[in-house]
């Protein structure tokens, strides 16, 4: 994608997980286009995106509508992520280089100053890339695709959390501080539990506002 594309992606699906955008609500191009000021085009690429992340459905000459995401679908996907984001940790443990341990303790590093200095963006930037570099560090194509695309998909919704945001970023911190200290030892078995609990406590977390949300 353009990053204008990407900049109406982002602002979309951010749209959708907070519930401003409904489920069954039409996406037109043409009022899109008008909102942002661009050209059918970025928005005909960022809607393609929603729908090839399952946040809309495209429908021929209909455009797309916001998908129906049910609390059964949402609770299985963030299940899922927990698992093969785990399962990345665990195998990373065991393959990833010496470089790219030292290059994972380096965006940790990296997250530790964002968190000191309450750089919430920042904060974000680093724990997607993150995240990514133990997904990398599996070394396996078809797992470490899975896993990115589940958070790719889960992003709008995992960004809203409750509580106050230097509480939130030093929990986060700390879960950090266990899968490096994990893969760097290379112990397999502790680095899955470490990124199993990190992203099971924050799925909670989503799933106590989609269900919430839900209900309204």
């Amino acid at each position: 994608m353009t990053t204008i594309a990407s900049q109406i992606y982002h602002a979309l699906a951010d749209e959708i997980a907070k519930g401003v955008m409904v489920p069954g609500q039409k996406l037109e191009e043409k009022v899109i286009a008008e909102k942002f000021g661009v050209s059918r085009t970025p928005v005909r690429d960022a809607l393609r995106e929603l729908g090839a992340r399952g946040l809309i459905e495209m429908h021929p000459r209909r455009g797309g509508v916001v998908a129906r995401i049910d609390t059964d679908q949402m609770a299985d996907m963030l299940e899922a992520e927990c698992e093969i984001e785990a399962l990345c940790a665990r195998l990373a443990a065991q393959r990833m280089s010496a470089l790219e341990r030292e290059q994972l303790y380096e965006l940790h590093r990296q997250y530790t100053d964002c968190v000191g200095n309450q750089d919430l963006e920042g904060c974000r930037d680093i724990n997607r890339k993150f995240h990514d570099a133990i997904c990398r560090g599996a070394h396996s194509v078809t797992i470490a695709a899975m896993a990115v695309d589940l958070r790719v998909r889960l992003a709008p919704f995992r960004q809203h959390q409750a509580g106050p945001a230097d509480v939130r970023l030093q929990q986060s911190l700390d879960e950090h501080q266990k899968i490096v200290d994990a893969i760097r030892a290379n112990d397999a078995a502790a680095a899955f539990a470490a990124l199993y609990e990190h992203n099971a406590r924050l799925s909670a977390g989503v799933m106590r506002r989609f269900t919430a949300a839900a209900g309204k």
